[in-house]
């Protein structure tokens, strides 16, 4: 039983060291973004084009990207969005590329031809076979077109009308091969899932994309809202299909093919975030599980490449960040067994040295509040009244905790080389908290049988906290509750969902989270 004692403490021990990396890591992230954010401005450098004094003649020709897959309830939103890009028409081609099974088909195609006949040059591309998926209908648009500039939205997304002429001045440098802007939110006050969502991708487009880029590290295309050199994307070997992230994939291989990209801030266009647990589990599941095929991939390759350590490094660990989840679900497995090891072997958690014990506890601390500062300071960036807005944080820390069981899933399907297809994220066009959900539950996501697992990890968090009473050792206590919160949230909702019977936040909340929304002012 020691020798098994002993396995467990040096396990949690590489644990912990590991999930520390992670955590120092969000600090370097908001060191480096202080360091020269304005770079990521899109105004420093160029002022956006005039339409009035540069003619049609002078601009090149920009296809404009729209990939959908059964998008019933959004379709129109986003063709009516981009056909407002300020852009002569003459030189603005949109290509909807539509691998849809149902009525979604007919509804693009028929308002495909409403705007062909106000004078667009708008093309419905339907496939049927649907190969590659995401990454397949990209390269096929691409066969189809002789534009050099190629700029992508999905369906959950608005684009700004400034867009173009905000970006496109930052390709007279040859070597820009893609250029990224900001995800901003249609629908983050819609509820407790919305708002912490809204959290986590303000972290990463305030901080994380301004720290790489601004400092030169390498940066990611995120999938829409960006715009690609098409010379760039052949150099990098075109759009592939062997990951769930093709975005991930082209970005490295387009910066290890010597590409250099620019982000921009101030340039957002607002997107629906997922709305219900499944939408949310789903999405996620395709992140994780794709960022962890690509790390697979390129690593060995950006290992060997000609680049600064420092680059190397950075993209390693962003490769990686996924693995966070199942480091995180290691470490509360190993909680009990720790917790009670003077119970069940002959060692005590009071024989460790107060050094050591300061040791681990400054490890865990570094590494929970890293992540925590890091999202707190994005809003402090973004939002004239975050101090209001950072009440929110705990309920992503918990959301983020609870996802973990669905992520390690991904995380390990992704190691084993299990193959799946991919999982499209449904878009239900609820964009403000007085839309009915259940009223747009057309593509129902079936309930995952992980929910089971979820449930009883939430259990065991509480059995941990009782047994932490029970042994007075109270210092697991708030990290337990913060866990059993986040996978007991998941779970219920996830079942309610399957039963027509979701959460939702009571109406005081919902009406405090729509006038903090409306009192928001951008910086």
């Amino acid at each position: 039983m020691d020798t098994i004692a002993v396995l467990i403490i040096i396990i949690y021990s590489f644990d912990i060291l590991a999930l520390f990396v992670f955590g120092v890591h969000a600090y370097l992230m908001v060191f480096l973004y202080k360091k020269n954010h304005e770079y990521c401005l899109s105004n420093v450098e160029h002022e956006p084009i005039d339409l009035k004094k540069t003619p049609a003649r002078d601009l090149p020709k920009v296809t404009i990207q729209l990939p959908i897959y059964n998008e019933f309830y959004v379709v129109d939103r986003l063709i009516e969005a981009t056909t407002r890009l300020q852009w002569p028409k003459s030189k603005l081609e949109i290509q909807v590329l539509d691998d849809s099974t149902d009525e979604t088909k007919e509804k693009a195609e028929s308002l495909v031809q409403s705007y062909k006949r106000e004078g667009f040059n708008i093309h419905h591309i339907h496939r049927v076979n649907r190969q590659g998926h995401k990454a397949g209908a990209l390269r096929e648009g691409l066969e189809k077109t002789n534009a050099d500039y190629i700029a992508i939205f999905d369906a959950d997304f608005l684009p700004a009308p400034d867009f173009l002429i905000k970006t496109m001045p930052y390709f007279v440098d040859p070597e820009i091969g893609m250029i990224q802007t900001r995800w901003g939110h249609i629908n983050d006050n819609y509820s407790l899932l919305t708002m912490a969502q809204s959290f986590g991708i303000d972290g990463h487009f305030v901080i994380e994309q301004v720290a790489r880029n601004a400092t030169k590290l390498w940066m990611n295309f995120n999938g829409t809202g960006g715009i690609w050199r098409r010379q760039c994307i052949m150099d990098a070997g075109n759009w592939q299909a062997d990951t769930l992230t093709e975005d991930f994939d082209l970005s490295y291989r387009a910066e290890l093919a010597g590409w250099q990209f620019r982000y921009f801030r101030d340039v957002v266009n607002p997107a629906e975030l997922p709305a219900t647990i499944s939408a949310f589990k789903s999405q996620q599941f395709r992140w994780c599980k794709g960022s962890i095929q690509t790390a697979l991939k390129l690593i060995p390759r950006i290992w060997r490449a000609d680049f600064s350590w420092k680059i190397k490094a950075e993209a390693i660990i962003h490769l990686l960040s996924y693995s966070v989840h199942p480091l995180m679900i290691l470490n509360i497995l190993l909680a009990m067994p720790l917790l009670l090891m003077d119970q069940w072997t002959g060692f005590s958690i009071y024989d460790v040295s107060i050094s050591v014990l300061f040791g681990a506890a400054t490890f865990l601390s570094i590494s929970t509040f890293g992540p925590t500062f890091f999202y707190i300071y994005s809003q402090r960036e973004l939002y004239l009244n975050w101090k209001t807005r950072i009440i929110w944080i705990p309920f992503l820390i918990m959301i983020g905790t609870g996802i973990a069981i669905n992520n390690t899933r991904a995380f390990f399907e992704a190691l084993i080389g299990i193959k799946s297809g991919f999982k499209r994220t449904p878009k239900y066009r609820i964009e403000s908290a007085s839309d009915r959900l259940l009223q747009r539950m057309k593509y129902r996501i079936p309930m995952d049988p992980a929910v089971l697992l979820e449930l009883a990890m939430g259990i065991y968090c509480i059995v941990c906290i009782y047994f932490s009473v029970l042994v007075e050792k109270p210092f697991l206590i708030p990290f337990m509750a913060i866990y059993a919160a986040g996978f007991l949230y998941i779970s219920f909702n996830a079942i309610l969902e399957h039963f027509d019977m979701p959460i939702r936040l009571p109406v005081n909340y919902e009406k405090r989270l729509q006038a903090l929304t409306h009192q928001t002012q951008e910086t």
